[in-house]
């Protein structure tokens, strides 16, 4: 298992072909500083790069928050001019962990507000623990969800549910969470991370080739009118069809063994 920092605040851990990007700014609760952003999306790169990493797995090294959200003491000494050259790095946090091409899962406990909350919707897959308490409170403090949160959200619960959630800035704790599907799966307590990584290394059993195919078919399908969405998925068969992971996956099969995937 490898380990490898970016910056002073994250830092990725290899298991196998599972990547872990943990968030480890414990004395803010992983609030997303400016340089934490700028970290996030650092790692978000060079993994998107690495044909080895077949799955990511969002951590928190904090006991008690996956994380808070943005910096706001922070953001309280920018001037307007700074407010508007940070955008930009914030922006390539959240949209480095939702433009990931391989499947995302996000490991949540304690608190995972605001931003941190958006760090999750930005992933496939969210596995709780009992302790966990998301919400997006943004509007609370006079601005809008602006990590994703307004599009990424309504794409989870529908637009009634996500404009309630918004609107009044509540909290919602984990076993109503998962009942409105704001998580899909809640652990044990303490077990989130755990629970998250053998999930991951479930699918990282299968093709490379196919799952990045599969979640680009089902991002770019979703919203699409069916017609137009077969069409995505068509593409999208059609860039594995020929490949060397279904020539493998086939032959494994017929010579019922586990596949040895080329990655191709």
């Amino acid at each position: 298992m490898g380990e490898r920092r970016y910056g002073d605040f994250v830092e990725v851990r290899r298991h196998g072909y599972v990547a872990e990007l943990a968030l480890d700014r414990p004395k803010a609760m992983n609030a997303v500083s400016s340089a934490m952003a700028r970290s996030i999306g650092e790692a978000c790169a060079a993994l998107a790069e690495d044909r080895d990493v077949r799955v990511v797995v969002l951590t928190s090294t904090h006991e008690r928050a996956f994380c808070v959200g943005a910096d706001l003491k922070e953001r309280n000494s920018f001037t307007d001019a700074e407010l508007v050259r940070q955008r930009p790095v914030a922006r390539g946090a959240y949209t480095g962990v939702l433009e990931l091409p391989m499947p995302t899962i996000a490991a949540v406990h304690g608190f995972a507000l605001g931003g941190g909350f958006e760090l999750a919707l930005s992933c496939d897959v969210i596995v709780a623990d009992p302790t966990a308490v998301v919400g997006l409170p943004e509007v609370s403090v006079g601005v809008i969800p602006g990590g994703g949160g307004t599009q990424l959200l309504p794409r989870r619960v529908g637009a009634a549910r996500a404009a309630e959630l918004i609107f009044s800035a509540r909290r919602v704790e984990a076993a109503e969470a998962k009942e409105l599907g704001l998580v899909d799966v809640v652990a044990g307590a303490g077990e989130d991370r755990d629970e998250a990584l053998a999930l991951a290394a479930r699918m990282a059993a299968n093709s490379p080739v196919g799952l990045r195919a599969a979640k680009r078919a089902l991002r770019l399908g979703h919203g699409l009118d069916l017609r137009a969405g077969l069409e995505v998925e068509d593409a999208a068969w059609r860039s594995v069809a020929f490949s060397g992971d279904r020539a493998e996956g086939v032959a494994a099969f017929n010579e019922k063994r586990k596949p040895e995937w080329p990655g191709e």
